[in-house]
């Protein structure tokens, strides 16, 4: 893990872009990954892992830096500096990638998978095939991988929640993501917009009521510090996408392509299971630290969402998306 500063790195990158100086490409290749979230988390723990699986096989020729915590920026800054090629690799959410190629946030769509094993098999479906070239052709970048991202659930600072009705009113924070928005305003929610980077302080002062996260992100964020509440709504299994610039890859020999892409596969592997295995513990770790559990009627969460959802984005996501990707 590397600590720069948002600003050094910008200015750095103006000149160099993501290739090195002929003169260093000989020795490295350097490939900079920039994340949201913490250093604690495995997604954060998969970049490493990749980086030093590539740097093993290739002999140190190509070497990834990982920036975790957000010290590039928020989640958009870093993937416009993946599309216009300052950072080489970013991982977010396909809602927020929804912002470059408006289709994509289908995928991260509430009530959509079943489970887990349902959503991985979104990569290998002719609608992502397409969706992927589209990225490339009009935004310079592509999905190199989909990963686990966990099962969203809800939590608030005082108000115990059972039913949708606990929460008519609540200010809950979303990441910047219009589907986010809809979900929780058919809650009868209030819907407020706030970077992760700044969740935690936000939580603090009560500028928010609640969120909703899944749970290996509540705890390596401590958001148990902050939130009293934890409701087990599992409105949204999350896929969260490895997103490469699009020149990069290309410009990558075949050879060095191919060990990347199978070391971001290992690391995809490992990091699905090790969020799966903190998921089956950290029901009981929060419940310890403090928080209040509690089972609501999903029914009542999920009914206005699907009442209303895919109607209204059926034109942004394209007719029919919604049923054959819930038919995979």
């Amino acid at each position: 893990m590397t600590i720069i500063s948002k600003r050094d790195f910008l200015a750095g990158s103006a000149a160099a872009a993501i290739f090195m100086p002929s003169v260093l490409r000989a020795q490295a290749t350097v490939l900079r990954w920039g994340e949201m979230l913490p250093a604690t988390h495995p997604q954060v723990q998969m970049v490493d892992r990749i980086a030093r699986e590539v740097k093993e096989k290739t002999g140190g020729r190509i070497d990834i830096q990982s920036f975790p915590a957000g010290q590039l920026g928020s989640g958009k800054d870093m993937m416009e500096s993946v599309a216009s090629g300052a950072l080489t690799m970013t991982t977010d959410g396909a809602a927020a990638l929804g912002s470059f190629l408006p289709q994509l946030s289908v995928i991260e769509a509430p009530y959509l998978w079943r489970d887990a094993a349902h959503m991985g098999r979104v990569a290998k479906a002719p609608v992502f095939t397409q969706m992927n070239a589209d990225l490339e052709k009009k935004r310079g970048m592509r999905m190199a991988a989909v990963t686990y991202y966990g099962k969203r659930h809800l939590t608030t600072g005082s108000k115990p929640v059972k039913s949708v009705a606990d929460v008519a009113g609540l200010k809950l924070r979303v990441p910047p993501v219009d589907t986010f928005r809809a979900m929780v305003e058919a809650w009868g929610a209030k819907a407020t917009p706030v970077n992760f980077n700044e969740l935690y302080l936000a939580l603090s002062q009560g500028a928010v009521d609640g969120q909703e996260n899944p749970l290996p992100t509540i705890h390596s964020a401590k958001l148990q510090e902050v939130q009293k509440h934890l409701i087990l709504t599992g409105h949204i299994i999350t896929p969260r996408l490895v997103i490469v610039n699009g020149e990069f890859w290309k410009g990558l020999k075949e050879a060095d392509r191919s060990i990347l892409e199978a070391a971001i596969a290992n690391g995809a592997i490992w990091q699905d299971e090790e969020l799966g295995r903190q998921e089956g513990a950290l029901v009981a770790t929060l419940k310890s630290a403090g928080m209040s559990v509690t089972e609501p009627d999903l029914d009542s969460f999920r009914k206005p969402v699907l009442d209303s959802l895919p109607k209204q984005f059926e034109s942004k996501w394209g007719k029919g998306t919604w049923d054959a990707l819930a038919a995979l």
